[in-house]
């Protein structure tokens, strides 16, 4: 099979559960503290291994414990790591989330190596395995000029790329929207990159057609609970409400869950319509347990939730 390769981040999140933030000058303690291995990139890759499709990962690490963390976590989730790098000059990239008993949360984030230390020009041989993949797989959590070099390989040799429109706030490069195939953004991602309101679905059709303007072909919108709508130009949209979950324990990694689990469905050449189905049955499975990459569902209990 030609695997899937992702491109992107990997951080290890540092969770503190809190009553509320501390004050200046003031010290207070958590409830709990935990380090996960998450980052768009590496959640991505792992619901992509989870769900039994060969799944490659390229991304970059720093030399560090948060490294091991990362590195570890995404082989137990069944990844390829040959192309993660370790860099010696830039710590792993790391957030810590500040969760308070009122359900808000703050984050901050350290971008580390997943934005720093990258070559200027991509080897060769990780060039290669993106022009040998069967669908790639980007986020905005690495520098732009990266995505660009890896959408431009994956065109030059006829793959599908899917830009997961999640992380930085700035606006999309030109030449990234050049090559991508399939935009997939949130309601307030899309927003954001249109400078277009999107509470309603026509406003969210007026910014898909400002997407459609701007070169791309397809866009694929995750609406939270209201589900997701795929996009194709001069076609009808095809709308997907969600699978409804037990019980909804923590939405962290939903949007990669079904990012990833999208892209596994297209890769195995399952049609639009069906492609939305199995990801939105993934990510109902993974709003139902805490974390994001131990929430990740196999393939066995997506296909088992789809049955019903």
């Amino acid at each position: 099979l030609p695997p899937l390769v992702v491109v992107g981040s990997a951080n290890a999140d540092i969770y503190l559960e809190i009553d509320r933030l501390p004050k200046e000058g003031e010290t207070i303690s958590a409830r709990t503290g935990q380090t996960l291995a998450g980052g768009k990139g590496a959640n991505q890759a792992v619901c992509g291994a989870k769900l039994e499709y060969p799944t490659y990962f390229i991304g970059q690490v720093g030399e560090d414990a948060h490294g091991k963390l990362i590195t570890e976590a995404l082989e137990s989730g069944g990844v390829f790591v040959d192309y993660l790098k370790s860099v010696g000059d830039s710590p792993t990239g790391h957030a810590v989330v500040m969760l308070q008993s009122d359900g808000q949360n703050s984050i901050i984030i350290v971008g580390g190596a997943n934005m720093e230390s990258w070559p200027g020009d991509l080897p060769q041989k990780d060039l290669e395995v993106v022009r040998n993949a069967g669908i790639v797989l980007l986020q905005r959590e690495i520098p732009d000029s990266i995505n660009v070099q890896v959408a431009k390989a994956a065109r030059s040799a006829g793959v599908p790329v899917i830009l997961d429109a999640g992380g930085m706030d700035l606006p999309l490069p030109k030449e990234l929207l050049d090559y991508i195939d399939i935009l997939s953004p949130n309601e307030s991602e899309l927003a954001r990159l249109t400078n277009l309101p999107t509470e309603s679905f026509d406003q969210i059709k007026q910014a898909v057609d400002k997407c459609f303007e701007m070169g791309v072909k397809q866009v694929l919108v995750k609406l939270g609970s209201k589900g997701s709508v795929l996009f194709e130009e001069g076609e009808e949209p095809i709308a997907q409400s969600i699978v409804p979950a037990a019980k909804v324990v923590d939405t962290t990694g939903a949007g990669d869950t079904f990012t990833a689990a999208f892209s596994v469905a297209l890769v195995e050449g399952k049609s639009p319509g069906e492609c939305l189905k199995f990801a939105a049955a993934a990510a109902s499975l993974c709003v139902q347990v805490k974390g994001a990459i131990p929430s990740m569902p196999d393939r066995n209990s997506v296909l088992k939730l789809l049955q019903k």
